[in-house]
């Protein structure tokens, strides 16, 4: 996957953790599920990033596509 698609990924991921993260703010009965799926949504914006750089440390040209 090269570059501009995993900070598509990585922008899309933590925009729909800020969502989860607006509505808990609006919905307080809900809110501990919400901030939970907000958290799960970082995390997998995180391990998109990760996993691309660590292509870079590991030498693998797919991971250095551009």
């Amino acid at each position: 996957m090269n570059s501009l698609a995993i900070m598509e990924n990585v922008r899309r991921y933590r925009t729909i953790a800020s969502l989860y993260r607006q509505t808990a703010a609006f919905r307080p009965v809900s809110s501990n599920s919400l901030l939970a799926q907000a958290r799960e949504w970082e995390h997998r914006a995180v391990a998109e990033l990760e996993a691309y750089f660590e292509g870079f440390r590991s030498g693998n040209s797919a991971g250095c596509a551009a």
